[in-house]
């Protein structure tokens, strides 16, 4: 497929809170040439610049922030929506209001700062506070696998906000998301449905139920892969788009 008809997809590109290796921005770089590529992702656009570059709505096709919420197509901001507009503020206090008492009857080994962080299109929630260190959130990301922190969390916000339109994503070693009903990595595909698109692929590592890639990665309109490893999405790039000739990857 030549590149003006072939594939849209959106890959895991970076370990958290790591920057892309510059071996692999080469080679995706050399990909953008075979087909079209983008990213989506629940970080905010400043966290996923930092990550992939200063310049990174221009090395990719299309830049997803925030699930999609905020929208960059060749370079350029298509869209922005603010969770506040759809939320309505009371909800939105008694959700944060709801997140601050639980957080403080938290007891930690450490804890830091930026427990709410207030986005575009989610709330994301982190017990232990996003300004912790590389070390202590490998640390806390220990103490959840066994104490199931995030997930007990996640429950009682489900209970108390039951009927009233939210949804709760895991992401990350120290966090969860919050959003709108709707409001998830599938907003992408709106995008990419009018662009006359052959396939989309979606790579991406939480694909099971209540991860934060699981919506897109079962949508009918992707054919969705799970990848452990910016490494692993490379090669099953290659595999795919890199082995057939010239204009028929």
């Amino acid at each position: 497929r030549e590149r003006e008809n072939g594939c849209d997809y959106c890959v895991c590109l970076c370990a958290h809170l790591q920057k892309i290796d510059p071996q692999l921005e080469v080679f995706f770089q050399s990909l953008r040439t075979k087909v079209k590529i983008g990213v989506v992702g629940g970080s905010d656009y400043s966290k996923i610049a930092e990550q992939l570059g200063d310049d990174v709505i221009h090395k990719f096709d299309y830049v997803f922030a925030e699930n999609g919420t905020v929208q960059y197509k060749d370079g350029k901001l298509l869209s922005k929506q603010a969770i506040q507009n759809q939320l309505g503020e009371e909800l939105l206090q008694d959700l944060i209001n709801f997140c601050l008492r639980y957080m403080g009857l938290i007891k930690l080994p450490k804890k830091r700062g930026t427990f709410i962080e207030f986005r575009n299109g989610m709330i994301n929630i982190s017990p232990i506070g996003r300004s912790c260190t590389l070390e202590e959130r490998i640390e806390f990301a220990e103490i959840d696998k066994k104490e199931k922190i995030r997930e007990k969390f996640v429950a009682a916000l489900q209970e108390e906000f039951a009927g009233k339109g939210l949804r709760f994503t895991r992401g990350g070693l120290i966090s969860f998301d919050v959003f709108p009903e709707g409001w998830d990595k599938r907003l992408c595909l709106d995008v990419l449905e009018g662009e006359g698109l052959e396939a989309i692929y979606f790579f991406g590592n939480e694909t099971s139920l209540g991860g934060n890639d699981y919506e897109i990665f079962e949508d009918p309109r992707t054919i969705g892969f799970t990848v452990y490893s910016p490494e692993d999405t490379a090669r099953l790039c290659r595999e795919m788009f890199c082995s057939a000739p010239p204009n028929e990857a």
